[in-house]
């Protein structure tokens, strides 16, 4: 019967193990209770420093989060200029601008439109550009909705999928101009 000390000593891995575990134990035998004392304190002080900074740090971020967010409920209740949403309306849509004239053949297109032009510009877009074309595609799925009934399930499956993809496209820009927000920068760092 072999003891499972032996198995643990002579494996090539348990040996470096047991030999820091011993070297460990025989440290803390010739220490003091004093030396101990203070490696407690100063373990106890560490936690303490990394905690605050930590705390510094949520503080930090989570006023510039609600900053973000305090700036966007401000645009977001202005109201969009007629002129600006007329121009944008007519970028991102083209010969489908009329929206609510819109028919069961036309209403498919109009988003595959709305959304290869939004997929080719939305990188240069300011969340202000978003707000227009968030409100064009309103427009487009209070349409949708109205004739939603006439709609082949293939159609309206495709103008689903294109809902979800404007949707993503969207949210990824919020998300993306939040983490510039809350980001660290350099300066902020103490």
């Amino acid at each position: 019967m072999k003891h499972a000390f032996a198995a643990f000593v002579f494996r090539p891995a348990g040996l470096p193990v047991l030999l820091a575990a011993s070297s460990l134990l025989l440290t803390a035998c010739d220490s003091t209770p004093r030396e101990r004392e203070e490696a407690v304190r100063n373990s106890a002080r560490e936690i303490d420093t990394v905690a605050n900074r930590a705390g510094d740090v949520l503080k930090r971020v989570g006023s510039r989060a609600a900053r973000w967010d305090s700036v966007s409920r401000q645009r977001n209740r202005q109201p969009l200029d007629n002129a600006a949403t007329a121009a944008f309306n007519q970028e991102l849509l083209g010969s489908y601008a009329n929206v609510e004239q819109l028919t069961v053949t036309d209403l498919e297109p109009a988003y595959v439109q709305l959304l290869r032009e939004t997929r080719a510009k939305r990188r240069t877009w300011t969340q202000r550009d978003w707000d227009y074309a968030t409100a064009i595609f309103n427009r487009l799925n209070a349409r949708y909705r109205a004739i939603r009934l006439d709609l082949p399930a293939r159609n309206e499956l495709h103008i689903k999928a294109l809902q979800a993809e404007f949707t993503a496209l969207e949210t990824g820009r919020d998300l993306k101009d939040l983490g510039a927000a809350v980001k660290d920068k350099p300066a902020d760092r103490q």
